[in-house]
């Protein structure tokens, strides 16, 4: 089984989160924040990762320093659990709607963080989540995780909508890129031999 799990202890958050690549789906999510525990549980039903994040974070400032930690966390776990990335199917996309919105991702597990967001929201918040930090959310589990990701809203109306449809496509598009490829066995999925840098 490909696991993984980092402990994470600043003075602006505590932070466990375990990952099994190859899981069902099962989660145990708790950040403080309903509506981005509602997100991350999307992540790891529609990838199959099982997902455990236990946040403890200083959400009488704000929710910046829970909402960026957790995807940091949750980055180094997923790359823990790859370790060297042998046998990966290494990129993956998917279009994801719901019901009037359709979104685009695409993602290479690379070893060179990269994101491009093209998508916007009309609300200042989902639930209490401040909205401006959902780009922020992947920029920082694209940091840790070495993933080179591209997210747009083709389009779609409901914020709610928009940014669930981007959950799910980041879900499946993950599902396809960490699974194990039995044609190749434990080689490398790149010329180079390695991936990153």
């Amino acid at each position: 089984m490909r696991t993984g799990r980092i402990e994470r202890n600043t003075s602006e958050t505590k932070i466990l989160v375990e990952v099994n690549l190859d899981g069902t789906g099962q989660y145990d999510i708790s950040t403080g924040i309903g509506f981005l525990d509602h997100m991350v549980e999307q992540f790891s039903r529609h990838s199959l990762i099982d997902v455990t994040m236990k946040v403890d974070g200083d959400l009488h400032v704000d929710q910046h320093h829970t909402t960026e930690d957790s995807a940091l966390a949750l980055g180094q776990a997923i790359s823990q659990a790859l370790g060297d990335k042998a046998g990966i199917g290494r990129y993956g996309s998917s279009f994801s709607p719901m019901d009037e919105t359709l979104a685009r991702v695409a993602l290479d597990i690379s070893g060179r963080p990269f994101l491009v967001w093209n998508a916007a929201f009309t609300q200042e918040k989902l639930g209490e989540l401040d909205t401006e930090l959902i780009e922020h959310w992947f920029q920082s589990i694209a940091q840790t995780a070495g993933i080179t990701l591209h997210i747009e809203l083709l389009y779609g109306q409901n914020n709610h909508h928009i940014c669930e449809a981007i959950y799910k496509g980041f879900a499946r598009a993950m599902r396809t890129a960490v699974e194990s490829d039995p044609r190749k066995g434990n080689a490398i999925p790149s010329t180079k031999g390695q991936l990153g840098g």
